[in-house]
C-alpha cells in the first residue's frame, strides 16, 4: 500500500495542503516548527485514530477552526481508495471511505501505517501507559474490532471507579454493592479478551523484534518481552483461565479497592517488561540500546502488519529519527526499511537522511509545501 496523495484542511498549521507522494522513499525537509511532522502525523492518524504527540484530538485542529480534514488516496496495484476523516474540536469525529459515510473505526482496516518518532523512546523509558498504548495501537491495526473492546473496557472502568468512589464516600459495604458485581462481570469479560490478545501479540512480536534489534544494534543482546500482569492465571493463558483468575483477584482486592476508590486489577494496570541481557531495559540500557529496542519494536510491528496484509506493505514513517542515531545505526535502519513499498522520512537537515532514502524531497516552510523544483503550492 502507498499513499499517493495527501490533502489537509485546517490541520495543525496548514490552512490547506495538497501533497503528491511516490512509491519508495519520500522525504519532508524543514526546520523545526515548520510543519513537516504534521504531514506524517496526518497520515498516521488514519491508521491509529490518534496522534503520537498529543493525547486528545483538539490540538490537531488549526487555531480558529472547529474541525480539521485529512484526505488520502491510497493505492495497491490497480486498486485505489480514498479515506477521509473530519477531526472535530468538540464532539465525535466523522469519516468517509470512497465518499460513503462510515464509522472512524473503519479507517484502520484500510490504512496500514507504522510511525516511529522521538516520542517512541518513552515506550522504553516512560510510564507503563506508553507501553500499553504501543501494544493496543498495534492490536487495533491488526484487528480493528478490538478498538471497540478497548473503548468498552475504558467505559466500564470509568463507571466502576465512579461506583467505588461513591461507595467509599457513603460507607457502603456488603449487600449494598450488588451493582458493583454487575460491573465486575463486564470488566472481567472485556479485560480477559484484552489480556489474551496482548499476550498473543507479544509472543508474535518476539521473533521479529529480536531480528530487528540485532540488525540495528549490530549485536545480539537477547532482547525479551514479557507482560507483568495484575491478573495471573494458574493454568495456561486461555481466555477461560484468565476470566477465572480475574474474578478471583477482583474479589481478593475488593476491600482495598473500596478503601482507595479505584480499580486496582486489570489490563489498565499491566506493564510490558523489556529486557536486554536478562536485565530490564528501563534503568539499565544505554541511550543507544534504548533507541535500538524502540526501533526494533516498531519494525517488528511493521513485519507483523506486512504478514497480515492483503494490500501490500504498511507505510513506514520515520519522523525525525535519523538525527538521534549514530552513523552505524542510521545505515542499518535505512537498509532495514529500504524494501518497504513506501517510506516517508522527516528531517530538519538533508544530510541526516542516508543517501539511499534521499529521494522525492519535499521542503516545508511555515505550513507551505515547496518542492525541490521550487514549485510553490498553497498550503
Amino acid at each position: 500500500m502507498i499513499v499517493e496523495r495527501l490533502g489537509l484542511v485546517d490541520f495543525r498549521n496548514y490552512a490547506e495542503a495538497d501533497v503528491e507522494l511516490h512509491p519508495g522513499p519520500n522525504v519532508f525537509v524543514g526546520r523545526n516548527g515548520q510543519g513537516k511532522t504534521n504531514l506524517a502525523e496526518a497520515i498516521a492518524f488514519l491508521a491509529t485514530l490518534g496522534s503520537h504527540r498529543v493525547a486528545t484530538d483538539a490540538p490537531l485542529v488549526r487555531e480558529g477552526s472547529d474541525a480539521a480534514f485529512v484526505r488520502a488516496r491510497l493505492g495497491h496495484g490497480e486498486r485505489r481508495i480514498t479515506l477521509e476523516v473530519q477531526i472535530n474540536r468538540q464532539g465525535s469525529n466523522r469519516a468517509r471511505i470512497g465518499g460513503a459515510p462510515v464509522k472512524p473505526t473503519e479507517l484502520p482496516r484500510h490504512a496500514h501505517v507504522v510511525l516511529f518518532a522521538p516520542e517512541d523512546l518513552q515506550i522504553v523509558r516512560g510510564d507503563p501507559s506508553a507501553r500499553r498504548r504501543f501494544a493496543d495501537q498495534l492490536l487495533v491495526q491488526r484487528a480493528p474490532r478490538l478498538a471497540g473492546v478497548l473503548a468498552d473496557y475504558d467505559r466500564v472502568l470509568r463507571q466502576r471507579n465512579a461506583l467505588l468512589k461513591s461507595a467509599r464516600a457513603r460507607g457502603i459495604r456488603g449487600d449494598g454493592l450488588a451493582t458493583l458485581d454487575v460491573w465486575d462481570e463486564k470488566l472481567v469479560t472485556l479485560g480477559a479478551e484484552l489480556i489474551v490478545a496482548r499476550e498473543r501479540l507479544t509472543a508474535e512480536l518476539s521473533g521479529p523484534m529480536h531480528a530487528a534489534y540485532t540488525a540495528i544494534a549490530g549485536e545480539d543482546h537477547t532482547p525479551e518481552l514479557e507482560w507483568a500482569l495484575t491478573v495471573v492465571p494458574t493454568a495456561q493463558m486461555s481466555r477461560d483461565a484468565v476470566v477465572e483468575a480475574f474474578r478471583e483477584t477482583l474479589a481478593a482486592q475488593r476491600a482495598e479497592e473500596l478503601d482507595r476508590g479505584v480499580t486496582l486489577v486489570g489490563p489498565h494496570r499491566d506493564d510490558l517488561i523489556m529486557r536486554l541481557r536478562g536485565l530490564p531495559v528501563k534503568g539499565y540500557a544505554s541511550h543507544g540500546e534504548s533507541w535500538s529496542i524502540a526501533l526494533a519494536l516498531r519494525l517488528a510491528g511493521a513485519e507483523l502488519l506486512r504478514e497480515d496484509s492483503m494490500t501490500g506493505d504498511p507505510v513506514v514513517i520515520l519522523d525525525d529519527v535519523f538525527a538521534e542515531l549514530d552513523a552505524d545505526r542510521r545505515a542499518r535502519l535505512a537498509a532495514l526499511v529500504a524494501d518497504y513499498e513506501q517510506v516517508i522520512v522527516t528531517a530538519a537537515v538533508d544530510a541526516d537522511v542516508p543517501a539511499e532514502l534521499r529521494a522525492n524531497v519535499v521542503r516545508v516552510r511555515a505550513g507551505r509545501i515547496v518542492r525541490e523544483d521550487a514549485d510553490v503550492r498553497p498550503g
